[in-house]
């Protein structure tokens, strides 16, 4: 059987923001390098407003160049997801695919999902069901919308497949394949910026690390938006750093709302070194070293869990619970009693190792091109 006798055109693959990148970049080796392969399209909506930032991350995880960009940028949820759209309905008609495939929960998958599902092209969802039940999350209203009206449903962990079936979801439609972001920091893992070359480039010493160090992100606005709220975490992360040193790559709306809110005096620059958001290898390197991660980002949950690095998450839920029942991952939310007491049973030698989840093996994405070809053999939806 050839590929054209699977359907009437490619696999259209979308990305829009940083995390869709680390997921998509071993999918299209796999539709690459399945046998028969797997026609596919690249298509960027350019959601991500960093373009340079975007340009390294597709350098070093050696993502191809999109067939297609929108180009779309910044803007607010509303906005931004209506311009999606907007933008991708004619790229839709133009390339004709055999179906839309999506990744993760940015406002690209939900815009470009409805989208495919009005114009009768099949929807393929990788990283399906994952909830925190948080309502106030932008995400969770893309994951739980993409999931309803997508056709296949790719999940990371069994729990997933529980919570869509809840939902009304037939079993029928979820595979459970594992986790492709876990593919991509093991293929990528050997390839690390050195910490040393990491923090050089940032114009800080490397011996200040020698001793160890912590990595912190902070972006979310439930987090940083909020004058007494980020003042609260840059006052504990500040006590956490005095006794181990954080290396703190800074979003652009962190570093924005530090200087707006007057909050700069809470850094000690000889504790907590401040880095502009690093490229993927450099990231990498500096967690897999790391003696601790304090993030509030979804992926360096998973990604920690997989480097068997311990973390803290300063969120009050998260959509990725194996990480806490299986993984290194603790939920300390913004209470700072919390955090300052998970710090010290870390620093006691005391921090959770966890075990890697089932099918966190690297082969997820082969496994999906795998039953992609298959259901689209058998004529999808």
């Amino acid at each position: 059987m050839t590929t054209r006798e699977l359907s009437a055109g490619p696999v259209m693959c979308v990305v829009g923001a940083r995390p869709n990148f680390m997921k998509m970049a071993p999918i299209l080796r796999a539709l690459a390098a399945h046998r028969p392969p797997l026609p596919a399209l690249l298509l960027h909506t350019g959601q991500h407003y960093d373009a340079a930032m975007s340009d390294q991350l597709f350098a070093d995880l050696r993502l191809p160049r999109p067939d297609i960009n929108l180009e779309v940028g910044s803007a607010s949820h509303a906005v931004q997801t209506a311009e999606v759209m907007k933008r991708f309905e004619p790229a839709l008609d133009e390339h004709k695919p055999g179906c839309v495939l999506v990744v993760g929960d940015v406002n690209s998958t939900l815009a470009c999902t409805l989208v495919a599902v009005k114009k009768n092209v099949p929807v393929v969802h990788v990283e399906a069901g994952l909830r925190s039940y948080d309502r106030k999350m932008p995400e969770e209203i893309n994951r739980v919308l993409t999931d309803q009206v997508a056709d296949r449903l790719y999940t990371t962990e069994r729990s997933a497949t529980d919570n869509l079936v809840r939902e009304g979801i037939a079993e029928s439609r979820v595979c459970f394949a594992g986790n492709v972001m876990i593919d991509s920091l093991l293929s990528n893992r050997a390839q690390a910026r050195p910490v040393a070359d990491t923090l050089r480039d940032g114009g800080h010493d490397p011996a200040l690390l020698q001793q160890g160090w912590g990595v912190v992100t902070l972006h979310r606005p439930s987090n940083v938006d909020d004058a007494q709220t980020l003042g609260r975490l840059l006052g504990v992360l500040g006590e956490v750093a005095r006794r181990l040193p954080l290396v703190f790559a800074l979003h652009p709306r962190t570093r924005a709302n530090i200087e707006r809110f007057g909050l700069g005096a809470l850094i000690d620059p000889q504790r907590m070194l401040l880095l502009p958001p690093q490229g993927y290898l450099e990231m990498l390197g500096l967690m897999a070293g790391a003696t601790m991660v304090l993030t509030d980002s979804g992926g360096l949950q998973e990604e920690t869990t997989a480097l068997g690095v311990p973390c803290l998450t300063l969120r009050d839920n998260t959509e990725r619970p194996i990480t806490v029942e299986q993984g290194t991952n603790t939920m300390v939310g913004r209470d700072v009693q919390a955090i300052r007491e998970a710090a010290a049973e870390i620093l006691a030698g005391r921090g959770k190792r966890g075990r890697v989840p089932e099918l966190w093996d690297g082969h997820a994405a082969e496994r999906i091109a795998a039953d992609l070809y298959q259901w689209l053999r058998a004529g999808a939806p």
